[in-house]
């Protein structure tokens, strides 16, 4: 799906928004680019940008405005979504091995139907083209299974550490029904964290030795961290703060620093009050880690996690992590001390809206964020739902 928008008149509808801070200037617009949930740059010197796209695609950016993309990967024969899956199923993640350069592994996330489940695998770059995926050294590291359509997560990344991180959501359609996010005896509702490198659990990976659980007793030794909804946004910064942000229900939107062996709360809480529809109370002696920061469904309704900008073209967002709403499509920037109170909460541009001809939908939001990325200068690029890539600038 293309975006109405050209990037000229893009440019001057924003530039027509007084309280808009920055400017998104369209990017690879002769591309299609449907639904584009991650831009990845592997360290491997190569600076190339792969674009995962929900739909099953991997695709490598041309280099130059207006070139041609390749196609690295192409998942899209396999039923990866239900009839009524499209808007959360598919392909969710991707993310390279630290070590991609010599080894050539990378990693996905995504659904399979029948039975319903998340699967996360790894694969490697073929030997014989190193622009092209070789799907027949697929191997299967983990299959999670799932109730629900939504909420299942998927975004992947690697840590400073060299595991494997992946967010997994609560698998409810809504009010964790199943109350399974505090429940350490399945592997939704968590972050998890695994050893690729690794083959003594199961033959398929490794459990590292400092995971909270990783004795097995009493919960599952791959989770990480618990009490999550729907994580949409991993991150490390540069100073190792793990960013995670968990969309919300009915009321709270949120973003956490997430900590090994943290509960954040759902469904107890909602944001950092109690959820009106749990009823019982939480384990005696359970801590509950409110978030650094959230914002109610008055200023956004879904949030898209971001990043912490480390450009050169936009130098008052240096250290700042940026982040959006991506039903209302507004994109922040936040400020933390070094005591990790919130500093400054920044609203930096609002998406235009196409007013609908019929009364009884809703109004076109121009650019609904599905991710915030780095290009290979450290750049700002947003990703958008409609099809879009933008990148950030004054």
């Amino acid at each position: 799906m293309k975006s109405i928008l050209t990037a000229a008149a893009l440019t001057l509808a924003l530039s027509a928004q007084a309280a808009d801070t920055i400017k998104l200037t369209r990017i690879h617009e002769s591309l299609e680019t449907p639904f584009p949930v991650a831009l990845i740059i592997p360290e491997d010197g190569s600076g190339r940008e792969f674009l995962a796209l929900q739909r099953g695609q991997v695709l490598i950016l041309p280099k130059q405005e207006g070139g041609a993309a390749k196609t690295f990967l192409d998942l899209s024969g396999r039923e990866m979504e239900a009839a009524n899956g499209k808007f959360e199923e598919g392909l969710n993640g991707l993310a390279f091995h630290p070590k991609f350069k010599d080894n050539g592994l990378f990693y996905l996330a995504y659904t399979l139907q029948k039975p319903k489940r998340l699967v996360i695998s790894e694969m490697k770059a073929s030997a014989a083209d190193a622009d092209k995926a070789d799907e027949g050294t697929e191997r299967v590291l983990l299959e999670i299974p799932l109730v629900n359509w939504n909420h299942h997560g998927g975004n992947i990344l690697f840590g400073p550490d060299g595991f494997l991180y992946i967010g997994v959501g609560d698998t409810s359609k809504r009010n964790d029904e199943l109350k399974m996010a505090q429940l350490n005896a399945v592997l939704v509702g968590k972050i998890l964290r695994i050893d690729v490198d690794s083959r003594e659990y199961h033959g398929r990976y490794g459990i590292p030795a400092d995971n909270p659980f990783a004795d097995g007793v009493n919960a599952l030794p791959q989770i990480y961290a618990y009490g999550i909804r729907n994580p949409w946004g991993l991150h490390f910064d540069s100073q190792g703060r793990f960013w995670m942000a968990d969309v919300g229900q009915d009321l709270w939107e949120e973003i956490n620093l997430v900590v090994k062996g943290g509960n954040y709360g759902w469904s107890f809480r909602e944001g950092a009050r109690a959820f009106p529809l749990r009823t019982d109370a939480a384990p005696e002696g359970v801590e509950l880690i409110d978030p650094v920061h959230e914002y109610h469904h008055g200023d956004g309704l879904s949030i898209t996690g971001g990043i912490t900008y480390t450009g050169k073209g936009a130098p008052e967002l240096a250290g700042a992590y940026v982040y959006g709403d991506f039903v209302l499509g507004k994109i922040w920037a936040l400020r933390l001390g070094a005591d990790g109170k919130v500093q400054s909460n920044d609203l930096l541009y609002t998406s235009p809206q196409t007013p609908p001809t019929d009364p009884k939908k809703k109004p076109m939001v121009h650019v609904k964020p599905t991710a915030f990325c780095a290009d290979t200068r450290g750049e700002l690029i947003v990703l958008d739902w409609n099809g879009a890539l933008y990148r950030v600038g004054k």
